[in-house]
């Protein structure tokens, strides 16, 4: 029989990556602090009307016109190699696989993010994740970026947990996600979501609604928001941002693995009841 399937879900700015994708090379490059960058995305979405993670795509091409900075798909791959992570991420991945199968569970990583996916394909954690959804560029015949080709903004994250719920990754398969199906490639129940605070809050809700475990991590002097989100009864649980052997986070999601493994052990069991009371 093949092992139950447990999915984490995590978030990536702030919450696997210490700041915004975009703060360690790419706005450094134009010239510009964060809050320059992402006040005049803010600036031009309300003058426009527009979804703000569209609109930092557009100020993306727009401002590397402007410095003449190739925006292409090579550049910002070679971003990711800048980006730092909290403590412990780098090992968190292997650490846990290595629980859950001694559980008996296989454990999968997905990233959701509204940051750029190629800036993520090449920071040094990738590898480490069975899929990933995040912002895209379509790229013209020079290879420069044109057009926002793919937007994962905070509400569409959500479709991203039921396209890892059927197994449907590729965002142009709309008919595998919004098929009506018994089987599942990873069930609700079995999927925890890790986020830094109100911007996950449709993917945590979602999860926490649907059986799974929401869990909103925090910096210092930021606990508050995550207590918050715990009180409005949208996640779970409110832990610290950090990744290291033995920290209250690992041994959280430890715990929810047991968790997990013994709940699929009874489904297991009962759906076998089932089946010998029906012949």
């Amino acid at each position: 029989m093949k092992k139950p399937v447990i999915a984490i879900c995590y978030d990536f700015d702030k919450t696997l990556a210490i700041n915004d994708m975009q703060s360690f090379s790419f706005i450094p490059n134009l010239g510009l602090t964060t809050q320059e960058f992402w006040a005049k995305c803010n600036n031009f979405a309300k003058r426009h009307g527009m979804d703000i993670t569209l609109c930092y795509l557009l100020t993306m091409i727009h401002q590397c016109k402007k410095k003449n900075i190739p925006l292409s798909r090579e550049y910002l791959c070679g971003l990711g190699k800048d980006i730092k992570f909290f403590d412990g991420v780098e090992t968190w991945f292997k650490r846990l696989n290595r629980y859950a199968d001694n559980k008996g569970v296989k454990l999968e990583h997905y990233l959701i993010s509204s940051g750029n996916k190629e800036i993520l394909e090449g920071c040094k954690i990738i590898d480490e994740f069975d899929g990933v959804f995040g912002c895209e560029f379509l790229y013209d015949k020079t290879g420069a970026a044109i057009w926002p080709k793919t937007l994962i903004n905070h509400t569409l994250k959500t479709q991203c947990l039921f396209r890892i719920c059927k197994g449907a990754h590729d965002l142009s398969d709309d008919k595998t996600v919004n098929r009506r199906t018994a089987k599942k490639h990873v069930e609700f129940r079995n999927m925890i979501y890790i986020g830094d605070g109100v911007t996950d809050v449709p993917c945590m809700t979602l999860v926490k609604e649907r059986g799974g475990t929401s869990i909103a991590v925090y910096q210092d002097g930021q606990k508050d928001i995550s207590l918050e989100l715990v009180a409005e009864n949208r996640v779970n649980y409110a832990c610290k941002t950090n990744f290291k052997t033995g920290s209250g986070l690992e041994k959280l999601v430890k715990l929810i693995i047991d968790s997990l493994t013994l709940q699929e052990k009874l489904f297991s069991k009962e759906h076998k009841t089932k089946t010998q009371s029906k012949k």
